[in-house]
């Protein structure tokens, strides 16, 4: 029975979400070179929310966000001289202050890494 609660109990800690709310600083390597990109965060149960900040696109929601353990996923819409375009995140918790994201942009993927600011 002391198993069966103690796999229960584990099972129950690892469907909670990690706690990103807050503000993060991303780094990747585009073809133009190094980009940056703020995230201001936020956590409501398996709900993501916030708005990232770039230098070249500006401001943009996070829509359709969601947090499960330390796997999130959300949706922004960008604008650059004049095109919208739609940019998928995924990402995983590596640690408290540490997330790595996949950004998808039709073909192109960028790797993105966060540190807790």
């Amino acid at each position: 029975m002391k198993r069966i609660l103690t796999i229960i109990l584990a099972s129950a800690l690892s469907a909670l979400a990690a706690d990103v709310t807050g503000n993060w600083k991303a780094t990747a390597e585009g073809p133009n070179g190094s980009m940056e990109r703020t995230f201001a965060l936020k956590v409501d149960g398996e709900k993501l929310t916030g708005e990232t900040v770039s230098s070249f696109a500006g401001k943009s929601q996070i829509m359709d966000g969601k947090i499960k353990g330390d796997d999130l996923s959300f949706t922004i819409n960008i604008n650059i001289q004049g095109n919208e375009m739609k940019v998928n995140y995924t990402g995983k918790v590596v640690n408290k202050d540490e997330i790595k994201f996949t950004a998808e942009v039709g073909d192109n993927t960028i790797e993105w890494v966060a540190k807790r600011q």
